[in-house]
């Protein structure tokens, strides 16, 4: 929902409920009572969802820098082992310097050996990272459902003061502001 359109929503609902206090009739003013309230409720589970939305983004930008940095140790691994091999076919072929290229290849291998570690441990943390994402991904979209559920919960208890007194929207609304909240709950178990 853009900004604007939430702005004049709100801006709808307080004045529906402005009319329902200038009637003097306590049932209206409940029902004011009650949009507010799941206004505040919306606008909480909202923020929630905004939050999980960003928590997403971040946790799939940092998988990805750790994915370059997991593809840069392998490059690095490859290259000491090409370096390693060099070492070793130069030291087969034996010569005065035999004994350094091997002492150059053990070097590139213990090197290696390193840099695979290292390489493994980004990628794990980019596992732990994307795992991380799907669940706020998760989260988002129960989330999104909650507050949907809630803006509906207003717009149904508004039409109790559209409809002069009518209890059945009122109840209505209470029952799917529940619902909504119930959603929320469940996003975050």
């Amino acid at each position: 929902m853009a900004m604007e359109d939430a702005t004049q929503e709100h801006l709808e609902n307080a004045e529906h409920a402005e009319h329902a206090a200038h009637e003097g009739n306590p049932f209206l003013t409940t029902v004011s009572v009650t949009i507010a309230v799941l206004a505040v409720m919306a606008a909480t589970v909202g923020s929630f969802e905004s939050l999980e939305t960003a928590d997403t983004i971040n946790d799939k930008s940092e998988a990805a820098y750790l994915q370059n940095k997991a593809s840069d140790q392998w490059s690095f691994f490859q290259a000491k082992s090409i370096k390693k091999n060099s070492y070793e076919i130069a030291a087969a072929m034996g010569g005065p310097a035999a004994a350094q290229f091997q002492a150059d290849a053990k070097r590139n291998e213990a090197d290696s050996a390193d840099i695979q570690v290292k390489a493994q441990d980004y990628e794990k943390q980019v596992d732990e990272k994307l795992r991380d994402s799907d669940a706020h991904a998760k989260r988002h979209h129960i989330l999104t459902f909650a507050v949907t559920v809630l803006h509906i919960s207003i717009a149904v208890a508004t039409l109790s003061i559209i409809m002069h007194g009518k209890r059945w929207p009122w109840i209505g609304s209470l029952v799917l502001g529940a619902l909504g909240l119930v959603a929320a709950g469940f996003a975050y178990i």
